[in-house]
């Protein structure tokens, strides 16, 4: 269930509360005249089950109230009451198949930013997914893929594609492009510096290593993987399940096939540079796909639940 916290100009409180008031899924609204001082006006709150959130919130755009007051949302994990109950049993649909589109569009926009942390953390995972490749350890490949922050921002791309917001799409394509760039060129460093130390070295990487060397070697099943992997991924974020994300990232080759490639022009191996290449646009573009078919999906299979009810 979500919680709205609503700011109205006093000339639009009385349409917020139809809104409100005429969709089924919504209660426990409360009214608080005059409350609100920054920005002034009025003060609306109410409960809305996540199935009925999107109508809501999108009737609420509509009114600009997020242009002329302000629209904030908080998730309620529990809900003690009949009237609740009874909210989320006239919603059309259910709470765990529901998308709501602003939550997401919110999420997935914060991890476009091109913050420090975002490149150190894309670094740090493909200089651990070098150093796994090098020493054929999987469990270090395992490790890269969880730390790597790419998902976010491939949702991001699918997300401003299919709600045509062109921002998200520049946005998120700029965090990808420069987060894979500095990773490789850190693990490119890295692989120089560890080699000084004496810690790696060429033959390593020229050496059989069963283990690891899917990352350089894709096959059909590279697209498979990476296709299911974005809609299990996408499902998760929809969804507001995070827990089947980790095993998401843990089954995709992104970061890995990256630091691969920097290891193999350290090394100056160019077959596996260019297989790592073909695994990563491999997995980017069935990622993407899957993406985009998943949210395409989504938003018809609401769309008719909406229509459906709206009949009945």
């Amino acid at each position: 269930m979500l919680h709205l916290r609503v700011i109205s100009p006093p000339d639009r409180t009385d349409d917020v509360v139809r809104v409100i008031e005429a969709a089924p899924g919504a209660t426990n609204l409360v009214v608080l005249p005059g409350a609100a001082r920054q920005p002034d006006g009025d003060l609306v709150l109410c409960d809305v089950v996540r199935e009925a959130g999107s109508p809501v919130l999108s009737a609420l755009r509509k009114l600009k109230i997020h242009e002329t007051g302000s629209i904030a949302i908080d998730q309620v994990e529990v809900a003690l009451s009949h009237v609740a109950a009874a909210a989320a049993d006239a919603a059309p649909g259910l709470a765990g198949d529901a998308v709501v589109w602003d939550e997401i569009e919110q999420k997935t926009g914060d991890e476009t930013e091109l913050s420090g942390t975002y490149l150190l953390m894309f670094a740090i995972a493909a200089i651990i997914a070098g150093i796994g490749v090098l020493f054929d350890q999987p469990i270090l490949i395992v490790g890269a893929m969880v730390v790597g922050p790419e998902f976010g921002p491939l949702a991001a791309l699918c997300v401003g594609i299919v709600r045509k917001r062109p921002i998200f799409v520049k946005k998120s394509a700029l965090a990808l492009s420069v987060g894979f760039v500095t990773a490789m060129l850190a693990t490119v460093g890295a692989t120089f510096l560890l080699d000084l130390a004496g810690l790696v070295d060429r033959s390593m990487l020229l050496q059989e290593r069963p283990m690891t060397d899917f990352i350089w070697r894709p096959d059909a099943l590279s697209w498979v993987v990476g296709f299911l992997a974005g809609i299990a991924g996408m499902l998760s974020l929809t969804s507001s399940k995070a827990g089947p994300l980790i095993g998401v990232l843990i089954s995709v080759t992104t970061v890995p096939a990256a630091a691969n490639i920097a290891v193999a022009i350290a090394y100056w191996v160019p077959d596996e540079a260019l297989g790592s290449a073909v695994q990563l646009l491999l997995n980017l573009a069935a990622i993407i796909t899957a993406g985009l078919l998943t949210l395409l999906a989504q938003r018809w299979f609401w769309t008719m639940t909406a229509r459906k009810a709206a009949r009945q």
